[in-house]
């Protein structure tokens, strides 16, 4: 086993079946106005696991994992329901509490990797300073952690990317960049919410397969927001359907995918077999 796959190893095996994620019908309002966006969304997360969750647009996706890191936008709270990480009730921390967990515990990786970077600062150095301020160790281990990291998520000359800066990178380097400070104070989750949407077919693969090596050899915890279904097909255990703010749909993926009960998610799905899903889907008879 690496250094790197050491020091993100989750605990012994005994606590596998244990959730490091569990949502329970969680509500969400939007105060301002006085109305529920999210209706009672509830999923267990064990490490090792993948989580999916479809939709279209304003279904309510994005503001459930914000709920699960503590980011919600003004005016939205969690107004039933509870939310427990690694066991801890995290519905009601304070600011610093917050800031304890959040890229220790879990973390998130976005859809536009240049909006999460500073263009004026060196790509290495923005992740090495999380990783000092995180693991309170010195500049020359952190560079080496970095370095490391680099090189865990599969960018070629890690040395020499750790010096470049953003312009400098492609949208799927810059993606992995990304990645790396999200896993570099060893998360046990990680949200990713579209993270592979802007990328080109090709580098989409080789993320979605990044993210799949690091979930294999670490045991993290993944949870995927996704409107693409052969995403959630490639990657995840389960999978929820939400539409307005409503889980309409949830199981096993293969069930889900193979034999939808919900017309919403019939309707999903004919909507993407024009694009192919069927090659990411698991024979039925294989089931």
């Amino acid at each position: 086993m690496s250094p790197l796959s050491e020091k993100l190893r989750t605990p012994a095996d005994s606590t596998l079946a244990q959730s490091v994620l569990s949502v329970r019908d969680v509500r969400i309002s939007d105060q301002a106005h006085g109305r529920e966006i999210v209706h009672g969304v509830s999923f267990d997360l064990t490490p090792g696991r993948t989580v999916g969750i479809v939709g279209e647009s304003g279904s309510g996706k994005t503001l459930t994992c914000r709920a699960a890191l503590g980011i919600l936008p003004a005016h939205f709270e969690v107004t039933g329901g509870a939310i427990e990480l690694d066991g801890r009730d995290i519905t009601g921390l304070s600011a610093a509490e917050w800031t304890g967990l959040r890229g220790s515990t879990i973390s998130a990786v976005f859809q536009d990797p240049a909006s999460y970077l500073n263009p004026s600062i060196r790509v290495g150095a923005q992740v090495a300073e999380v990783i000092r301020v995180k693991k309170k160790v010195g500049r020359r281990e952190a560079r080496g952690q970095t370095i490391e990291l680099l090189h865990a998520v599969h960018l070629r000359d890690p040395e020499l990317v750790y010096g470049q800066y953003t312009y400098e990178l492609s949208g799927g380097m810059l993606q992995r960049v990304l990645i790396a400070a999200a896993i570099a104070a060893g998360p046990r989750v990680l949200i990713a919410d579209e993270a592979t949407t802007a990328l080109d077919v090709t580098v989409q693969a080789e993320i979605l397969d990044l993210l799949a090596d690091l979930r294999d050899r670490t045991g993290l915890a993944l949870v995927v927001v996704s409107h693409d279904l052969a995403v959630v097909a490639q990657l995840c255990d389960e999978v929820l359907v939400l539409r307005q703010g409503e889980v309409v749909e949830q199981g096993p993926t293969h069930e889900v995918l193979h034999r939808p009960r919900h017309e919403y998610t019939r309707l999903l799905i004919a909507e993407h077999e024009q694009y192919g899903l069927d090659r990411f889907l698991t024979p039925e008879e294989d089931l």
